[in-house]
């Protein structure tokens, strides 16, 4: 099957003839939870200070309402934007693009690796997922790709290092 064609503005974002490799439908998870705890501590922080000086509840129920509507907002932005992310491995290079909004490319030469580095937090360790980070010559080309399953992270890394000193880079 030949690859899409891609036109206008899109064909800036995607390598010709190349597969996307996407994220971890589960990095949304990681994502939400984050988003979640933090929206009902500023709102619920926000609804109280509301109430307290206007002592009128009413005017604390429209914040925890605007707090609930933003949470259903952040959930839906959160799959869209987990969505938008994707790499593509060549042979000299590796791509990187992510966002809806604003969107970005990054070309990271094998050559010009550093090192490759592979994280993981808490939550991301409990749904098996690690981020595999690249620290380049320049620091404007470090690239990361987050919410990848721990197998693939790990091939990843294994690949992007022998990559890596197959070229003579520092990794």
């Amino acid at each position: 099957m030949p690859p899409p064609i891609v036109k206008g503005m899109d064909a800036l974002f995607a390598p010709p003839q190349e597969n996307w490799q996407r994220l971890s439908p589960r990095y949304a998870t990681v994502r939400r939870v984050g988003s979640l705890v933090t929206a009902a501590i500023a709102f619920g922080f926000l609804a109280a200070v509301v109430g307290l000086l206007t002592e009128n509840w009413w005017w604390a129920g429209l914040v925890a309402v605007a707090g609930a509507a933003f949470c259903a907002w952040s959930w839906w932005r959160i799959g869209r934007w987990v969505r938008s992310w994707g790499y593509a491995e060549r042979a000299d290079d590796l791509y990187v693009t992510h966002g809806v909004m604003f969107r970005s490319l990054t070309v990271v030469p094998y050559g010009r690796m550093q090192v490759v580095k592979v994280e993981a937090g808490p939550i991301e360790r409990s749904l098996g997922l690690a981020s595999v980070h690249l620290i380049t010559a320049s620091i404007q080309t470090n690239a990361r790709i987050p919410g990848l399953p721990e197998a693939e992270a790990a091939r990843l890394r294994d690949r992007l290092t022998e990559v890596g000193q197959a070229r003579g880079a520092g990794v």
